[in-house]
């Protein structure tokens, strides 16, 4: 079809218009017979969002997604342009693509009345369908409809009561295709009310043009439901326009959202070839999201997004790339303590409420990390705080806290070679055969991982103290470093430095 060149040779050929609803309709009708109507790369929405994206699709509605930050939204509106056809022809150097079998310009008339069947066609990929506007305080009338264009109209020396005059806006240029705006919300209410017409009646006003342009587009907004409270709201008679309303949500599982980060990550060749990470540490990056979307320092209606992982996981692989760097090794394993360095990921991606202002977002963010290994170490090894409630059960942990109980110190820091971290850590009695015990089919790494692993848990059970050092933490007797703790310190020292 592509070949074709002149409105004589489309009609001649059979083609026959569609608008933009009834194209992404029947693709979607065609892919679902298929089974092949997913949405590449979004994942957890198989039950929920996708199917109802399906249906409001198939019954040719504008579609709203409303949801918290980092849920995808942009990314499905982004997709949307797969179920386009692959190219449409358009009559060549209209503005707005206009349809050749059905031209709504002036300029498009003006071609076919001239030129007949000789007018010149060109053709329009789908990735060129697509236009998306963020809505903010200063976004205009003119910029998303259009206003009048003065230079035009003395380069051409018409009268501002000629069509042609008129500049069109983002909407006008997104005839045939499919239109988003994000965080509808932001928008002036005045601005949301220069929408009604276009998605009703689907025409346009600019300034006093007596003007009907039935636009033939599909709209997509998003929106966080906070924003009706906090910055703006969707004014009802839009939001009544609005055929459908899809509610987006945060993965429901830890190998779902562990699925996102590995898809979203942005790692090198290098740093996937020189640095492994266990599955473990993936688990405990994505049970941080977890832990603070349900933390009383965190405002929840903000929400947590799912960046928070994909960034943290980063940090974490770049944390123990530096580590290998100053320690002039060719490749290295991710440790426990390089969770330290998931840190800045977090402070930048939570929004925290009065008791959490009042703790502090380095102090949420190192307990949020210590919720989330004291959560996953009883899925690893037996919960110590069950194992001292029942008095008939063996405690697999005393030689480890004994030995620390006599004096015993153990750091683990930057400064720590791959080779000295497994010395350090088989130096501790009882630390390797408790791992081996509850886990037996392990990888080296994996045993020296886990080892570590215990030490971590113990100190969140309070079974031994944690304290953080420059580039990672010490570990030594929890009663021992409460009295030796200097009492110098303010209170907020101790909580920082000796019990987290």
């Amino acid at each position: 079809m592509a070949t074709i060149k002149t409105l004589g040779e489309l009609k001649a050929s059979g083609y026959k218009s569609r608008s933009v609803k009834d194209e992404l309709r029947e693709n979607l009708i065609k892919q679902l017979q298929k089974n092949r109507a997913d949405f590449e790369g979004v994942l957890g929405y198989d039950e929920t969002v996708i199917p109802e994206l399906h249906t409001a699709i198939l019954s040719r509605h504008n579609i709203l997604l409303l949801g918290l930050r980092g849920q995808a939204k942009t990314r499905i509106a982004r997709l949307m342009v797969n179920l386009l056809d692959e190219y449409v022809p358009y009559i060549e150097g209209s503005e707005i693509f206009d349809d050749p079998l059905s031209p709504i310009s002036w300029y498009a008339k003006h071609e076919i009345e001239n030129k007949g069947d000789n007018t010149a066609i060109a053709w329009l990929h789908r990735s060129e369908r697509y236009t998306e506007k963020l809505a903010t305080p200063d976004v205009t009338v003119a910029d998303l409809v259009g206003d009048v264009d003065p230079i035009k109209a003395a380069t051409l020396k018409l009268t501002y009561n000629d069509e042609r005059v008129i500049h069109f806006g983002l909407i006008p240029r997104a005839h045939r295709g499919i239109f988003v705006i994000n965080e509808l919300p932001d928008l002036q209410a005045r601005i949301q009310v220069a929408l009604f017409n276009m998605l009703q009646e689907r025409d346009i006003q600019i300034r006093g043009f007596k003007l009907r342009l039935p636009l033939d587009i599909e709209f997509v907004f998003t929106a966080n439901p906070e924003d009706y409270t906090n910055r703006g709201s969707i004014v009802t008679p839009l939001k009544d326009r609005i055929e459908s309303q899809i509610l987006t949500h945060y993965p429901k599982d830890i190998e779902t959202s562990k699925s996102i980060t590995l898809q979203e990550a942005r790692l090198s060749a290098a740093q996937k070839a020189s640095i492994e990470v266990d599955g473990l540490l993936r688990n405990l990056i994505e049970q941080v999201a977890f832990e603070a979307r349900k933390s009383e320092f965190i405002d929840q209606k903000s929400g947590v997004s799912a960046r928070l992982t994909i960034a943290a996981y980063e940090n974490l692989v770049s944390t123990a790339e530096r580590r290998m760097l100053i320690n002039k090794e060719k490749s290295t394993v991710a440790r426990i303590a390089d969770l330290a360095g998931i840190i800045p990921a977090i402070t930048g991606k939570i929004e925290l409420v009065y008791e959490g202002e009042l703790e502090g977002p380095l102090h949420v963010a190192n307990k949020l990390i210590g919720s989330a290994i004291k959560n996953v170490f009883a899925q690893y090894f037996p919960d110590p705080e069950k194992i001292k409630k029942n008095k008939n059960a063996t405690n697999p942990y005393v030689e480890i806290v004994d030995w620390f109980t006599n004096g015993n110190r153990l750091d683990i820091t930057d400064a720590v070679t791959d080779g000295e971290y497994g010395r350090l850590l088989k130096h501790v009695p009882g630390l390797e055969g408790v791992t081996k015990e509850f886990h037996k089919k392990l990888t080296d790494n994996q045993t020296l991982l886990l080892m570590e692993f215990v030490l971590h848990g113990l100190a969140e059970f309070s079974q031994l103290n944690k304290s953080y050092l420059n580039g990672g933490f010490g570990f030594s007797d929890m009663f021992g470093s409460l009295f030796n703790a200097s009492f110098d310190n303010d209170a907020d020292d101790l909580a920082d430095d000796d019990f987290i």
